[in-house]
């Protein structure tokens, strides 16, 4: 049902194979995957009389699995309380990220990212605009990476190329735009500049890329201000593996059952009337508890009804397709139902252990392919221009310095946790197995430490 689905999603051979393969996993992923198909769930015969097969139908319920699977995920990588802390031995170089952090909004930036990168990859862009940094996600379906050869994890060109129609040309500003045309967009990013090229006609075979002096930029940082994330281990040098591409079958076949049922349901409520012959006469018969039908000695009436066991049957064939999908993904099986006192955190982990390997895995795409990459970016960014950060314009950072994540427990622990992991480490300090400032580390996520150094200093002076 997949591949038939996909043939209603139309090729550009113009375009890189990946280009499709992204779409129809971005279309799967927002519940526009069923667009292509000609007809309403509800539409049974076309225009002409004839049975429309399921296959030509969209389904009247989306149950979207896939996109639930993503956002679980997601909000366990880098929700609120799971956004990782970057540390360093500078402590200045540490508060002078943690502000860039909060001013930028990493976090908001990275649920985006891991979201929209679920298909295959993402790429995160940085602009330096008068000192401030601002940083944009953007789809990398129509974008091609060149890597640099004696390193193949620098990005050395990209090139961003699709269609747009002549309409939203003229409302960013273009002039000479046939409102009714389509026409090729380009950019592209090298070491030195961010290049934007004049609009042509799709259907011009004369037509080809023209700089656009105006828009294009010249940033002159060095590099690529742009961070390529590959969604998980797999895929190819381009493009990781799809997070949900072993559920996306499962969760067409629920789609359609759960229209199949609620469809059932409604013709329950409207039972189809047999009459067998011979009939009482040619009078229009009006169906209802308070319409007697009487029929002639020979004659039978019945009401087509679909019983409650086909829907019953329905609802525990998909549920069952719901645990496989979720199995093959490493999604959330736990039941709320399930649950009759509050867990621990450990509990918790061991309950959604499928999904905490998931995440363990992206937070290796994310967090050192993407979180860290960026703050290295920007670090290397204020050796060419002079940041400006909450309103105040900051010294060059040290680009020598080594920087590391501290990612924050799955789950938060309850009171009798926190106070065996106090007794632990306690018993740790004291034995001198560890050191003081290691078991701050350790319990900085769980009590809101933003600044480890500074809460010794404030431990010192306590003690004093």
């Amino acid at each position: 049902m997949f591949e038939t689905i996909c043939e209603t999603v139309p090729a550009d051979r113009a375009l890189p194979p990946r280009v499709r393969r992204l779409e129809i996993f971005r279309r799967v992923l927002d519940g526009s995957i069923y667009n292509g198909l000609p007809y309403e769930f509800h539409e049974e015969r076309n225009s002409a009389g004839e049975y429309v097969p399921l296959r030509m139908r969209k389904p009247s319920v989306r149950y979207g699995l896939c996109r639930i699977v993503v956002e679980d995920s997601v909000a366990l990588l880098f929700s609120n309380a799971h956004f990782p802390a970057v540390e360093s031995a500078d402590a200045e170089l540490m508060r002078a990220i943690a502000d860039i952090v909060s001013e930028t909004r990493l976090n908001e930036v990275m649920i985006d990212a891991a979201i929209k990168g679920s298909v295959g990859s993402v790429a995160i862009l940085l602009r330096i605009l008068h000192g401030r940094v601002f940083l944009s996600v953007l789809d990398s379906l129509y974008l091609t990476p060149q890597w640099d050869p004696q390193a193949p994890d620098t990005l050395k060109f990209v090139k961003e190329l699709y269609q747009v129609s002549g309409e939203t040309l003229i409302t960013q500003g273009y002039e000479g735009i046939d409102a009714a045309g389509t026409y090729w967009f380009q950019r592209a990013w090298d070491v030195v500049s961010e290049v934007w090229y004049m609009p042509w006609l799709v259907n011009d075979s004369f037509a080809g890329p023209q700089i656009d002096e105006a828009r294009s930029v010249e940033h002159g940082l060095g590099f690529v201000p742009m961070v390529w994330i590959r969604n998980l281990p797999g895929g190819d040098s381009v493009d990781g593996a799809c997070t949900f591409r072993a559920a996306i079958e499962s969760n067409i076949e629920i789609d359609y059952q759960l229209s199949q049922a609620g469809r059932g349901l409604k013709y329950s409520s409207d039972p189809t009337l047999l009459i067998k012959e011979p009939a009482v006469g040619d009078s229009e018969i009006v169906k209802g508890a308070g319409n007697a039908l009487v029929v002639s000695e020979k004659g039978d009436a019945k009401l087509l009804e679909i019983g409650g066991t086909a829907s019953e049957a329905v609802i525990l064939y998909v549920r069952t397709l719901r645990e496989l999908a979720l199995e093959a993904v490493h999604g959330n099986r736990s039941s709320a139902d399930r649950l009759t006192a509050a867990q621990s955190g450990r509990a918790l982990e061991m309950m959604n252990q499928g999904l905490i390997w998931l995440t363990d895995n992206l937070r290796i795409s994310y967090g050192d392919g993407g979180v860290l990459a960026v703050i290295k970016m920007i670090v290397q960014a204020s050796q060419v221009y002079r940041l400006r950060v909450m309103g105040t314009v900051i010294a060059p950072l040290n680009c020598a310095e080594r920087l590391t994540l501290r990612w924050p427990r799955w789950y938060p622990l309850s009171a009798d946790d926190r106070l065996k992991e106090a007794q632990a480490i306690s018993t740790l300090v004291n034995a001198g197995q560890i050191s003081r400032e290691t078991a701050v580390k350790s319990l900085a996520a769980t009590l809101g430490v933003s600044d480890v150094a500074a809460e010794l200093d404030a431990i010192r002076e306590d003690v004093e």
